[in-house]
């Protein structure tokens, strides 16, 4: 029994404002090929399959020419909703889906409707939004990552307690240990997003989404990855899903291998004068991927980005660091609050405006109830 584990396509993604649709359906076609060569029982979506909760009219019809291929190609396909995708428009018409092997698992009541495929067991969790989530699982279950997520791994196991076959688990969730990006949206509650990779213990293998990049938490507990690059912080990505190859009973040897995706244009990032950057050879390799371009002259050198394009013609980035400038001291504001909480850019603000006074507890306990609040009117408001 082979499954091939991926996740976060991000449908309809922009990268620096340039649509990522082809790159996207590059990899659909790749994972299609790789399907019929393999001989692919089962093809795992992890969750994000759109990156928003309303779609644009060509993004749905990528994903419904994606499932009809896969379908076509010998797999059924077992797909979950992610923290970006409304999991009611999502997961409409699963049940006339599930007869042509398409499996949408959407919501808390789908976790116990577990997909057989050639004598394996797929329990597909959907993102369960802790403050959604906590409530449909049980009024002695805390509205937490850990709380919703260990109740909802607690009732597989005991769902799948009598069963001889491989059992494997998906679930969108930040696992500790996992090693983010910038272009993951932050899932965290009170501070507090990540769960321990314990809790999957006593499966055969765990499929996790979320993070973009590949990684191995446990040999039998993996991210797969973002299929296509979504910021620069991922430009080190070996882009890929994990082809998962079970033994024939439960706690066998497990066999996975990386499988490598197409790359339609790879990342660079390019540092110097700008006269040195458009005349070394050495930046060949940059001449067709996107760019981000880090200008050490003393001055913003005029007409810059028109100058790079002739020979970078895909530059989507330019910053200005003068090598005499301390790089902290003159980072944009975009790259200064990249990383930053909602509550260190509140923080950040108020000490700004109030010239250096910055919030005291009481208001610093007002601003993380209206941040909860405010987390948990989104989430209900894309189911």
């Amino acid at each position: 029994m082979r499954i091939l584990h991926t996740s976060d396509w991000h449908l309809g993604r922009s990268f620096h404002q340039v649509g990522l649709l082809p790159a996207q359906q590059l990899f659909i076609d790749h994972l299609v090929d790789q399907v019929a060569e393999r001989e692919v029982d089962a093809v795992l979506v992890a969750g994000d399959v759109y990156d928003r909760a309303l779609p644009g009219p060509q993004t749905v019809e990528v994903l419904d020419d994606a499932l009809a291929r896969i379908v076509a190609a010998g797999a059924q396909v077992v797909l979950t909703s992610g923290n970006h995708d409304s999991a009611v428009r999502l997961g409409f018409g699963s049940r006339l889906m599930e007869a042509s092997g398409v499996h949408l698992r959407t919501g808390v009541d789908d976790m116990l409707r577990p997909v057989e495929v050639d004598g394996a067991r797929i329990y597909a969790l959907p993102y369960l939004e802790p403050s959604v989530a906590a409530p449909l699982l049980g009024e002695d279950v805390a509205a937490s990552h850990l709380g919703v997520l260990g109740e909802a791994l607690r009732r597989v196991a005991a769902d799948a307690e009598r069963f001889d076959g491989p059992v494997v688990v998906s679930a969108h969730a930040f696992v500790t240990g996992a090693v983010e990006s910038e272009s993951e949206r932050d899932i965290s509650v009170g501070g507090i997003g990540d769960v321990p990779a314990s809790l999957f213990e006593g499966f055969d293998y765990a499929a996790l989404g979320h993070i973009h990049g590949r990684q191995e938490i446990r040999p039998h507990v993996r991210y797969s990855g973002s299929p296509v690059a979504m910021s620069f912080s991922e430009q080190a990505h070996t882009k890929s899903s994990w082809l998962v190859e079970l033994p024939p009973q439960r706690g066998g040897a497990l066999h996975v291998e990386a499988v490598e995706a197409p790359v339609l244009r790879p990342l660079a990032t390019l540092r110097g004068d700008l006269l040195d950057l458009l005349a070394d050879p050495v930046h060949e390799h940059a001449e067709e991927a996107w760019c981000r371009v880090i200008l050490t002259d003393d001055a913003r050198p005029l007409d810059a980005m028109n100058q790079l394009r002739q020979r970078f013609p895909y530059t989507v980035v330019l910053e200005h660091q003068p090598a005499h400038v301390s790089p902290t001291a003159q980072h944009s504001y975009a790259s200064r609050v990249r990383t930053a909480s909602d509550a260190e850019l509140v923080d950040g603000f108020l000490t700004h405006v109030r010239r250096g006074r910055g919030p005291d507890e009481r208001e610093r306990a007002v601003v993380a109830e209206a941040i909860e609040q405010s987390r948990i009117e989104r989430a209900e408001a894309v189911r």
